[in-house]
């Protein structure tokens, strides 16, 4: 009887789940939209007195994306005091929606990576995940990649889409 032979495992190719990245804490989406006056502007008065009395501790630890929900003008001092108030609790604050915190997040910890173990090497960015990953996140990563790696394929390590070679 033959040796069954692990072809991936002997190919040396490296796999990255950018799945496994992902930053684990709770997201929140803070919405203005419930300080509107009749559901159109901001009074400065009553909004600093919400941000007074409001219980920011809630979001220790979490992701918090800050934005109205409504069509409204909205004063960008507004969201400044939203962040200020939230900084010494929130682990990550951004203007934008959930998408967006998404994406700055994967994009932190994309920056940060040591990419020293790829260097040269021949690396599959994992495409199957249960979920969702950024489509930035693929973007971004690839970007940092392609000055070190030898090769970059996409999908899994059976079955890839070349993107990147170096050339000889």
């Amino acid at each position: 009887m033959e040796d069954i032979v692990n072809k991936v495992k002997q190919s040396g190719l490296i796999q990255i789940d950018l799945e496994s990245l992902r930053p684990a804490g709770e997201r929140v989406f803070f919405d203005i939209a419930p300080q509107l006056y009749m559901g159109l502007a901001l009074r400065e008065k009553d909004f600093r007195t919400f941000i007074q009395t409001h219980d920011w501790a809630q979001y220790d630890g979490k992701h918090v994306a800050i934005a109205c929900s409504e069509d409204a003008i909205i004063p960008t001092w507004a969201y400044m005091l939203v962040s200020s108030s939230l900084t010494n609790h929130a682990a990550t604050i951004v203007f934008g929606n959930l998408a967006d915190l998404e994406k700055t997040l994967f994009d932190q910890v994309i920056q940060h990576m040591d990419l020293s173990e790829f260097e040269d090497g021949k690396i599959v960015i994992k495409g199957c995940s249960k979920e969702a990953v950024p489509l930035d996140a693929y973007v971004t990563l690839t970007n940092r990649l392609r000055p070190i790696a030898r090769s970059i394929f996409f999908g899994e390590p059976c079955s890839t889409v070349p993107i990147y070679k170096k050339a000889k």
